[in-house]
């Protein structure tokens, strides 16, 4: 199901801007991102003049090179406002991370930020092919999580009706989607599934509602996660990305026409790719670490922000600006079994490649003597399988993992509706190893 271009009228004219005009644009707010950065945050201040370098020193855009990275640390060991770049009596909202490996990264927003993150929002929305009047059912969680906050103020911008239902309630969440009949939900990929399965369990047909797409984030999904949301839906399933560190949601957003990846809004965030070893910077098409500097954030500016999320960087298709490729995990995220880098999504790729079994998964690592083992759970479709397809489905699955991604592994079938079920961000990974 593949809903009609947008009008370019009807876009940004960054949005359909020429390269030169967009570089331009961009070497302009860089230039003053820096400065403000450099001149009200002592964080900057220092690392700036430690590594050499002055806002004064880009003369290009190549430049920003020269600059030094931030990372999660700088943000925790300055908790927890001391990255601000304005007064608290400028900052009108404060986001903050959970905060579950350590303390949590704090992050404000002026008037202004708000307004611009509300604008990049709404974008994202008309580009996954939404407008004005229709009806968006929220299920990302609100309060410090950036994800409901931030999706419920661009939707509201774009002119459409919010339904703020938050995480959590998956009955009443069914039984909203059934009476509100809304046009797009925004919700975690795992949720959705979650939320599939409660469909059938209360006998609806969720290719009969008015819900035509569905734009997931907030961890990362594969094109098989894709394929099996849009068959079970009726939808068209499309990647909204974003960081509460670089804004929230709405950093980049996948094009209903394409379906090719997130383009970046390259007006507000200029992105990199680097080899995550070294910290240099790769030529556009090769795989390495994202790396995003805001270009007009007041209340907290990020220079060089390491996101740990592993892509590429793509030519524009519909729209001028650059595209993502589909984030394969995070550095951080990243399992080493044996010798061998395992992330989450190569196994959920095989687990959905096999008909019998759903998109509900779990991976437990831990340790036998001195040797790494994974022990994978999934789940069945259907119920009523024997022990003996069971045992069969099992072996399957782990020649797929051993073939395609070279590691051995305990497989255990459970069946239909036995995994613990996502609310928000899926859990996937228990490692017992420094247990």
């Amino acid at each position: 199901m593949i809903l009609d271009r947008p009008l370019k009228g009807s876009l940004d004219p960054m949005e359909v801007a020429s390269i030169d005009q967009l570089r331009a644009h961009q070497l302009e707010r860089m230039r003053w991102s820096l400065i403000h950065a450099y001149n009200n945050v002592p964080h900057y201040k220092k690392a700036f003049d430690e590594k050499g370098v002055h806002p004064f020193d880009l003369k290009s855009l190549d430049d920003l090179a020269k600059f030094p990275f931030t990372g999660k640390n700088d943000l925790r060991e300055n908790y927890p406002f001391n990255m601000f770049a304005v007064p608290m009596n400028e900052v009108v909202r404060v986001h903050a991370s959970s905060g579950t490996t350590g303390k949590p990264t704090v992050v404000g927003y002026t008037q202004n930020d708000i307004n611009d993150w509300a604008n990049v929002v709404a974008r994202s929305i008309r580009a996954a092919g939404g407008h004005a009047g229709d009806k968006v059912h929220i299920s990302y969680g609100y309060g410090l999580f950036t994800g409901g906050l931030g999706a419920h103020y661009g939707a509201e911008r774009l002119g459409c009706t919010v339904i703020p239902m938050s995480g959590g309630q998956t009955e009443k969440q069914v039984q909203l989607i059934r009476d509100f009949n809304p046009d797009i939900i925004m919700v975690t990929p795992s949720y959705m599934l979650n939320l599939a399965d409660e469909m059938e369990r209360q006998g609806l047909n969720p290719h009969e509602l008015a819900l035509r797409c569905g734009i997931f984030g907030a961890e990362p999904w594969t094109g098989e996660m894709r394929r099996e949301l849009e068959a079970r839906l009726g939808i068209d399933a499309v990647d909204i990305y974003g960081l509460s560190e670089v804004m929230g949601p709405g950093v980049a957003q996948e094009c209903i026409e394409t379906k090719d990846g997130p383009t970046i809004w390259e007006d507000y965030f200029y992105p990199e790719i680097i080899n995550p070893v070294t910290g240099e910077v790769l030529p556009d098409g090769e795989y390495g670490e994202l790396v995003f500097t805001s270009l007009t954030k007041e209340a907290m500016p990020v220079i060089r922000y390491r996101t740990r999320d592993l892509t590429r960087l793509l030519p524009g298709t519909a729209r001028p600006m650059r595209r993502i490729d589909k984030i394969t995990g995070r550095s951080d995220d990243m399992l080493i079994i044996r010798g061998v880098n395992v992330f989450p999504t190569q196994i959920e790729e095989q687990v959905l490649k096999m008909p019998a079994l759903g998109g509900h998964y779990e991976l437990t690592v831990f340790k036998e003597g001195n040797l790494d083992h994974v022990e994978v759970r999934v789940e069945l479709k259907e119920a009523g399988v024997s022990d003996g397809t069971k045992a069969e489905i099992a072996a399957e699955l782990q020649h797929h993992i051993k073939s395609y991604i070279g590691i051995s592994t305990k497989v255990k079938v459970a069946d239909l509706g036995t995994l613990a079920r996502s609310e928000g961000k899926a859990k996937r990974v228990t490692d017992l190893r420094n247990a």
